[in-house]
């Protein structure tokens, strides 16, 4: 989310030289955006409940604001200025996710935050925005909100994320996170919907079947949880088969996509799944979910199998991973595909969307 937010800013700062924004932050050192004539930083401390309930409207109020946009599915419950809101899914709202195993508890707590905020900002905002037709549907659904108060903006991918062929910077990033000549790439985390036993599991069976299997790099995930499940499979063996590169910079993240023989990201449920489209702009084969956006986001430009189903994952891998002319089909599709979204077309959506508030 705060990636999209920062994009956002980013391309609006681009193009609008009429409008005065104020963008209200926590004070951090890692600083990744800088003002402009008409860009503002405003920093605001307290934990996040006091940040946003409390210093948040009072801010806005003061600085009489037209719009106020919150990004990150929460708002102020008492606000006195006009509310744009993005809700980026609804997840936290459905049956038995809060506590699902696999949550940690922050956020768990998190999860009841936004079941108290949301039902309460939703009626109150003039626009809700959300990230793709696929979450728009559930959303105005389950909390009965009208199409002309909802609207679906694509994300977009960033203009770094290419094709890197350049040799000194492939050995920089091999080098730096110990990645082998050839390998899988697999966003996994703990997150419920990542899918990742499941997908872990999968890739298990591809190496079963196959007798020189690539290994798997797999961002976000703790080494002891793969001990724990392969364990669990009788599987100790095929330890050696992964690679833990540990937190990745996004900088680096073309790189390692582009030396990738496939993106491996079979989620559950996505609201839209950013890094379908990195891998396809750096033209990397895609192997992703069958369910939720998926489909709308990598259109056919991708191999689709059902996340629920470990053998089908298994097999297109291997099918993704042998095919030659799929792969060569997958590519240049997914090349094209990726340039049908863009931060600037986000950004002019949501501008459009100011206009209309004021």
């Amino acid at each position: 989310m705060d990636m999209v937010a920062l994009e956002m800013i980013r391309q609006l700062q681009k193009i609008d030289s009429e409008n005065e924004y104020f963008i209200f932050v926590k004070p951090d050192e890692d600083r990744c955006w800088e003002p402009s004539e008409n860009f503002h930083l405003v920093e605001l401390t307290g934990s996040y409940p006091v940040w946003e309930q409390i210093k948040l409207p009072k801010k806005a109020k003061e600085l009489k604001l037209d719009v106020l946009h919150c990004t990150s599915n929460t708002a102020p419950v008492r606000n006195s200025v006009p509310l744009i809101v993005t809700l980026h899914d609804i997840i936290f709202l459905e049956k038995n996710n809060l506590m699902t195993k696999g949550f940690t508890w922050y956020q768990k707590l998190g999860n009841v935050y936004r079941r108290w905020v949301v039902p309460a900002i939703l009626p109150k905002a003039k626009k809700v925005i959300t990230v793709s037709n696929f979450e728009k549907d559930r959303i105005g659904r389950q909390l009965g909100l009208k199409d002309n108060q909802l609207v679906a903006v694509y994300n977009g991918v960033g203009d770094h994320f290419k094709p890197v062929r350049e040799e000194n910077e492939q050995r920089r990033v091999r080098e730096k996170y110990g990645l082998p000549d050839q390998y899988i790439f697999f966003f996994g985390n703990t997150d419920p919907k990542k899918n990742t036993p499941r997908t872990l599991r999968a890739y298990v069976d591809y190496c079963r079947e196959n007798e020189h299997p690539l290994p798997l790099v797999i961002g976000d995930y703790a080494r002891e949880l793969v001990e724990n499940l392969l364990k669990e499979h009788s599987a100790s063996d095929l330890m050696g088969q992964f690679i833990f590169p540990g937190y990745i910079l996004n900088t680096d993240m073309p790189a390692i996509l582009t030396m990738a023989d496939v993106l491996l990201y079979p989620s559950l449920r996505e609201s839209f799944g950013i890094p379908i489209l990195e891998g396809m702009a750096c033209e990397t084969p895609v192997l992703t979910s069958r369910a939720a956006s998926m489909p709308e986001v990598a259109g056919e430009a991708a191999l689709l199998v059902d996340p629920n189903e470990q053998k089908e994952i298994s097999d297109g891998l291997k099918r993704l991973l042998e095919d030659q002319a799929l792969r060569a089909d997958l590519i240049a599709r997914g090349v094209e595909r990726a340039r049908e979204f863009s931060w600037r077309n986000t950004a002019k959506s949501v501008l459009e969307l100011y206009h209309q508030l004021k």
